[in-house]
């Protein structure tokens, strides 16, 4: 279970400093974080879930971790306006005997997101090859 508190380097913005969140609530299958400094009008939250399907063989779990941040539209300065970005994990629990293969693609997906071909670099700042067209709508 994660700590109370996400304070030592779990999560860092664009430039790849601490972000700080504590949990505001939590469930059987979900919590929800709130970042220590956000403002009660620009709510900014991390969200993990879980939910389990089927059985036997069948069983799978899909699993979420989502941020959503309320901010000012830059084009009218009055509207809040919600950016959200999240990864979903969809294992079929039930016909694994480990998690070899779903660690191999979150692997997978983490380095698409945050390094270039061979790096071995993480990049915070959005230029890693899968953030790049995530952000600009390339493909």
């Amino acid at each position: 279970m994660l700590s109370n508190s996400l304070v030592t380097s779990e999560v860092k913005n664009s430039a790849g400093t601490e972000v700080e969140f504590s949990r505001i609530a939590i469930s059987d299958r979900a919590t929800e974080f709130a970042l220590v400094s956000e403002a009660p009008s620009s709510p900014h939250r991390l969200k993990i879930s879980h939910l389990e399907t089927g059985s036997g063989l069948n069983k799978r779990r899909r699993s979420l971790v989502r941020f959503d941040k309320t901010v000012i539209s830059s084009v009218d300065s009055e509207t809040p306006v919600v950016v959200s970005c999240y990864a979903v994990l969809d294992s079929p629990v039930g016909a694994l005997t480990a998690n070899t293969e779903p660690t191999h693609v979150v692997a997978e997906l983490m380095s698409f997101l945050a390094s270039l071909g061979a790096s071995t670099t993480i990049l915070y700042d959005g230029t890693g090859n899968g953030a790049n067209v995530l952000l600009s709508g390339g493909l």
